[in-house]
């Protein structure tokens, strides 16, 4: 499949908490299958999530039911030597030479029971990064057919193009909510319009902080997509998911609930036909001023 042709799921289903939802590997399955029929078919996860243990948390389930694996598509991310009692580095910090990435792959497919993954990021830009070394590794990763195809996330638009530059990536995965609104001008989202690759968004509900954040930025947002909410007749955060689908770059917004009734949310967005006003209403609460 050429980077061109390679498509997720309008919403994806995140991991990142996987490990504190407290479920059973049976109610893992189900959940996976109740993801699944409502749509979401793309699962994020990354190396580090719960302290290393997310993925192996999710894979227990496809070990148990593998014939899901045929059903859905495995994203995963690594560059990020993260602290922790089984790796006592003296700091956090980023490695993308070939020895960790392939290593980090080829953890992640025996954590989740599965040969191949179908999107890698690396997962924050590795100052020390050397792009045509890094290149070269996502080629043979992709030539033994362990990695279908790359991406980065948290990645500026120059960062992009300097690895995009050495190899097709897919989608740059980046923050953005109606409390988090720098990609839309640091030229990140500009750039997936440019190249035709649709960026992936991670939290945006704000982490939480659109329903329960005390600040005046939060209050003020809340009260403001309350307003309108109501008026469309659908919850607040099926309002964030709108918010951030109404942007031309065609965005994947990646949920982060364990609860079915929060991916139903999500997907529910995808049928708001939100309009200007009230995006730029959102926008404008956001930033406490009017469009310049």
């Amino acid at each position: 499949m050429s980077p061109a042709s390679f498509a997720l799921s309008p919403i994806v289903a995140g991991l990142w908490r996987i490990t504190s939802w407290n479920l059973s590997v049976a109610e893992r399955v189900r959940w996976i299958e109740q993801a699944l029929e409502l749509g979401i078919r793309s699962f994020d996860h990354a190396d580090i999530y719960g302290d290393y243990q997310a993925e192996a948390a999710f894979g227990e389930a496809l070990k148990a039911a593998p014939a899901l694996r045929q059903r859905m598509q495995l994203v995963s991310k690594c560059g990020i030597r993260l602290r922790s009692a089984q790796r006592p580095y003296r700091i956090n910090y980023y490695d993308t030479c070939a020895t960790y990435v392939r290593a980090q792959v080829e953890q992640s497919l025996r954590n989740l029971h599965t040969e191949q993954l179908d999107l890698v990021l690396i997962h924050r830009p590795d100052y020390l990064m050397d792009a045509a070394g890094l290149a070269d590794t996502f080629a043979t990763l992709t030539r033994e057919g362990k990695v279908a195809h790359w991406g980065v996330s948290n990645h500026s638009a120059s960062q992009f193009a300097l690895l995009q530059q050495h190899h097709p990536l897919v989608t740059n995965q980046l923050e953005l909510s109606p409390l988090h609104m720098a990609a839309l001008d640091n030229g990140t989202l500009d750039q997936a319009q440019q190249l035709g690759l649709r960026p992936m968004i991670w939290s945006p509900l704000g982490g939480g902080r659109l329903f329960t954040g005390d600040d005046e930025q939060a209050v003020r947002v809340r009260a403001e997509m309350t307003s309108i909410a109501n008026r469309y007749g659908i919850s607040l955060a099926t309002l964030a998911f709108a918010w951030v689908l109404r942007h031309p770059s065609r965005p994947h917004p990646i949920t982060g609930s364990g609860r079915i009734d929060g991916l139903r949310e999500a997907v529910a967005a995808l049928d708001v036909p939100l309009d200007a006003e009230d995006w730029y209403a959102i926008w404008t609460a956001s930033k406490g001023h009017p469009v310049p």
